[in-house]
């Protein structure tokens, strides 16, 4: 069987798998990280969004040979290790500040590409929009997507 090689969250991991097994398969079976999770298998829901290499993906529709040993994997486990300081990364705190979660389930995908969209209006030098919030396609059946636009401006100016 071969073996893949990458980063998950700031750590070298190696693992014995078949080429086209998707990545999410990978975290959640293989490695136990549980954080991103199945919503719909086919890069629709967004409920596994995950960061490679600082970009928002979906670990549903990549297969683990797309993965390289360079490639660094981050997962809402991580996400607050990228940051300084011993507590919880600047969106989790706004997420819990607004009261965002009810039912939970997609939380860690929204989180993820909520600080992947703040990284990227940022290096584009510009402030975030409506226009960059309607962007964010992540499904929340519990519909608390006003709180998630607030925890996500909230979020954005606590990024430093």
């Amino acid at each position: 069987m071969p073996q893949h090689t990458f980063r998950l969250n700031g750590e070298t991991v190696t693992v014995d798998v078949e080429d086209g097994v998707r990545v999410l398969w990978v975290l959640r079976d293989v490695l136990g990280v549980t954080g991103p999770k199945y919503g719909c298998g086919i890069n629709v829901c967004k409920a596994c969004t995950s960061h490679v290499n600082g970009k928002a993906f979906n670990p549903c529709a990549v297969p683990i040979d797309q993965i390289g040993e360079d490639d660094e994997i981050t997962t809402i486990e991580g996400l607050a290790d990228t940051v300084e300081g011993d507590g919880l990364h600047p969106m989790q705190e706004a997420w819990l500040e607004h009261d965002v979660s009810q039912c939970g389930y997609c939380q860690p995908g929204q989180i993820m590409a909520a600080v992947a969209l703040v990284n990227r209006v940022r290096a584009e030098g510009r402030a975030i929009t409506d226009a960059d919030l309607d962007g964010i396609r992540n499904v929340c059946r519990c519909g608390t997507y006003p709180r998630i636009r607030q925890a996500i401006r909230t979020g954005a100016e606590s990024m430093g």
